[in-house]
This record gives structure tokens, sequence and C-alpha cells, in this order.
């Protein structure tokens, strides 16, 4: 497709259609100079380009950074390398074009057909051993989903080793313990700047008696309430091989999604997790092998 060539210059950017804030966006962002901006349109006339291909092209911005911006233009929220400050871990937040993150959104389109669809909003993300992976998947689908425009909100619901707030760099702050101890109310859920649609509720102080709180029957908030403000709720828990809480947790949330580490979970193991799910009253809807 061509595009007319540009007619008028505002605050040093053309005015050609329909991408008239890509030079604006690399401008904020520090890519382009308003001299390199008079640059670019002078090649988009010459040759017909897309802004960005014409910078491109000039060497004054990269792929990347056109990639970028133009998130910004389609609402598709990811971040450049150490923006955030997040862990290199978020692969769906800084390397939203690879295979890995492109395979958690293959698993986001079955979950949305197998379980979200069906008005469910809770999910329990577990794990067999520490180490599997279910932490890291956990936080990668809250931002895939974030990313879809789903209403996300992900719970760190490992009282045992938590990690959520690390990878989110969300330091040491009250949490779900402190939650369902009735210490703090749903202000402890922290909104993530980056995501629009996303928020994190840290596990908080870890406890000495995580099974007491998680399966305590009366708790000042329940998930039924969350579930009035968010469209999808993952719940991270503890290792499976550990403890008991993800059971418990499952129980509650009606299905869990099962992170098996290839070459180091036992299957025995996960039968017996799915066994006991079940007589939990919940369901098992898929399993993941976890290969990163």
């Amino acid at each position: 497709m061509t595009y007319p060539n540009a007619v008028k210059l505002v605050d040093g950017l053309s005015q050609v259609d329909p991408e008239p804030n890509i030079g604006r966006l690399l401008l904020d962002a520090d890519k382009l100079t308003s001299a390199d901006v008079e640059r670019v349109v002078q090649l988009q006339k010459t040759e017909n380009l897309r802004f960005g291909e014409a910078a491109i092209k000039l060497g004054l911005i990269a792929e990347a950074d056109l990639q970028h911006v133009l998130s910004h233009q389609f609402s598709y929220t990811y971040l450049a390398p150490g923006e955030g400050h997040f862990s290199p871990e978020l692969i769906a937040a800084y390397e939203p074009f690879g295979d890995k993150a492109e395979q958690v959104r293959a698993l986001r389109s079955q979950l949305m057909l197998r379980w979200f669809s069906n008005r469910h909003k809770t999910l329990t993300i577990a794990g067999i051993n520490a180490g599997d992976g279910a932490s890291y998947l956990a936080a990668n689908l809250a931002v895939v989903f974030s990313q879809l425009g789903e209403r996300t909100l992900l719970i760190d619901a490992d009282l045992r080793r938590p990690r959520q707030h690390v990878l989110f760099n969300l330091g040491n702050r009250p949490g779900l313990s402190e939650l369902l101890t009735g210490r703090v109310n749903v202000s402890a859920v922290t909104r993530i700047p980056a995501f629009p649609n996303l928020s994190v509720l840290t596990a908080g102080a870890v406890p000495p008696n995580p099974a007491e709180l998680l399966s305590r029957a009366a708790t000042p908030i329940k998930l039924e309430d969350l579930a009035e403000h968010y469209d999808v709720i993952l719940i991270d828990t503890s290792a499976a091989h550990d403890s008991a809480d993800a059971e418990m947790v499952a129980a509650r949330t009606g299905a869990a999604l099962l992170v098996l580490r290839q070459d180091h979970t036992q299957l025995a193991a996960a039968a017996a997790f799915q066994a006991n799910l079940a007589s939990a009253g919940a369901v098992l809807i898929g399993t993941v092998l976890n290969r990163f």
C-alpha cells in the first residue's frame, strides 16, 4: 500500500496518514530528534514509504524500536529491555514475538476456549515440585491475558516460597497472608502501570501456618468478591509435593492447570495430584510440559 506525500509539518511531524503518530511516539521515546523526523519525511516523499520503514532505511531506528511504538498504537503493551525493571523471566513482556511467548499465547487460547468462556473466572496454576515453572507460567499467562484486554488479577498463594513479588519487582509488601488475617483489605492489590489491565496480589509475609490460612472457611474476602472486578484471576500455588495447599486452592477455584517439568516431574506424582483434585471436587483442565 502507498501513502500520499506529506503536505504539512506541525512541530516537525508529518501529517501523513494513516500513521500520524509514529513520529511523535518515536520522539517521545527519544529514538528520533526533530531533525531526524524531517529526514524521514523527505524520504517518505521520495520513495513513498511508511514512516517507520523510512526511519529504518535511514538507519535511525531498529526494527525493534518500530515494533515497540506500534504496540502503543494497537494497544498491545510490551516492554523494551530493562523497562519496568521486571524479571527477564517475563518473556511475554520483554520478548513478545519470540517462540516462548507464542506458546504462552497458544495456551491462553486453549484456556479461553476450555475454561474462561464458560463463565469461569478463576484458575489455579500448580506444579508438582518447586522449580517446575508454575510461577513462571502464571506470571506470563497473566501478562498475555492482560495484553488481550482482559482485566487480569494474579494472586500469589504460594505462602511458602513466593516468587511473584520478585518477578514483578514489587518488593516485600503486604499481600495475601495479611489479607487472609484481616490486616489489610483489597487495597493490597497492586496495579501494574506498564500493563493497564494487570493487577497483582503478592503473597505478603510468609506465615508459620500457610495451610491453616488457606483452608479457613471464613476469610475477610472471597474470590467471588474479587471476580466482580476482574475477567481472569490466576492463582499461583505452592508445589504439590510439599503440601496440600494447591489442592485446597484448586477446590475453591474449581480447576487447576498442572505444570510438569520435562525430565524432572514424575508421572505418578502428577496422577496422584489429579486424583486428589477429583476428591476435592475440582478438575484438572490440562497439563503443560515445561521445557524452558
